[in-house]
């Protein structure tokens, strides 16, 4: 120890400056967006501030909800960062008390049909599902819900399970709660299915077992890149799920969680989303042109109604009765 003040000192007297290094702050973040566009995210991230240790874990919603319930049951809490497309999720944290009010200085500029009023999430991404078609099978763009009941959809059209897919969860509530149970029934009626997920089902478009589902934007429009014979439409009355971040109260690295979210809402961050196929949530961003997608207000002002409590609440009896609908022979 004293050699070292020694050494010191002797710098100090020589005019050198020795440089100490900086510990690094860490950052988890959990995540339900595709690797592809977290990966992005990071490495923008990080190249902004090389101090943060970014790390992250990509799962389905689900799977993160489980490590997120595991790990406060141990009373460990690994994750400082949420980012989902399971609006419900950051309702039922906030209940419990669990996550930490952050109103960025980029929220200012957020364009989005949910917002929370306590900052404790904020979206992120504009999520939308339109109507993906094979266009072999499709000449003309659907441009209503109502076309999906016509002849060229019979026996040719399919939503994915809600029971497997959040997604989709929401979208048949959005559908049920805007059109009525009555329009499903007629989709039924009219040979429409229940598929696997939301991206088996493009899938099974782009092969040709479908004519059509509901399809999510970023899905279709990369395999629309990769050359498969899909149309993406939106109908009038929009299905917007926004992807919301939040911060988790108690969080040792509170500092590197809010500089994420503050760069995850900028400029920067939501060129990144919004070059991902998606929308993201600024007007001043643009949008990936010629594949379909609106501009981010556009779909705000044309999204269907949604009560994310009440569906919270009646999310199992939605998914019975739609599952009951489409089994119907």
């Amino acid at each position: 120890m004293r050699r070292a003040l020694l050494v010191l000192m002797a710098l100090l007297v020589t005019g050198i400056v020795p440089v100490i290094a900086q510990p690094k702050e860490k950052l988890m973040v959990y995540t339900s967006m595709k690797e592809v566009l977290i990966g992005e995210i990071r490495d923008a991230f990080t190249k902004k501030y090389p101090n943060i240790q970014f790390d992250y874990y990509s799962a389905g919603a689900g799977k993160i909800m489980a490590k997120i319930a595991a790990e406060r049951q141990s009373g460990k809490l690994v994750v400082d960062v949420l980012w989902t497309s399971e609006i419900p999720d950051f309702y039922s944290l906030k209940k419990e008390g669990v996550l930490q009010r952050y109103e960025s200085p980029e929220a200012k500029y957020v364009v989005s049909p949910l917002n929370d009023p306590d900052y404790e999430f904020t979206p992120a991404r504009l999520g939308t599902l339109g109507i993906t078609y094979n266009t072999n099978k499709i000449k003309t763009p659907p441009t209503q819900w109502s076309d999906l009941l016509g002849p060229a959809y019979k026996d040719g059209f399919a939503i994915a399970n809600p029971a497997l897919s959040g997604t989709s969860m929401v979208s048949v509530g959005m559908i049920a709660n805007n059109l009525g149970w009555d329009f499903i029934q007629k989709l039924r009626a009219n040979g429409a299915k229940m598929g696997q997920g939301s991206g088996q089902v493009v899938d099974d478009t782009a092969a040709g077992d479908l004519a059509a589902c509901i399809g999510v934007d970023y899905i279709t429009i990369d395999k629309i890149k990769l050359g498969a014979p899909l149309g993406f439409a939106y109908p009038k009355e929009m299905l917007v799920i926004p992807s919301p971040v939040a911060i988790f109260k108690g969080t040792p690295n509170l500092a590197a969680a809010q500089k994420f979210v503050d760069f995850l809402l900028s400029k920067e961050g939501q060129t990144i989303i919004a070059n991902n196929y998606t929308l993201p949530v600024r007007k001043d961003v643009p949008i990936v042109q010629g594949v379909g997608l609106v501009a981010p207000d556009e779909a705000v002002k044309r999204a269907m109604k949604i009560d994310y409590l009440k569906l919270m609440v009646e999310k199992q009896a939605v998914i019975d009765k739609f599952t009951e609908i489409m089994q119907k022979k």
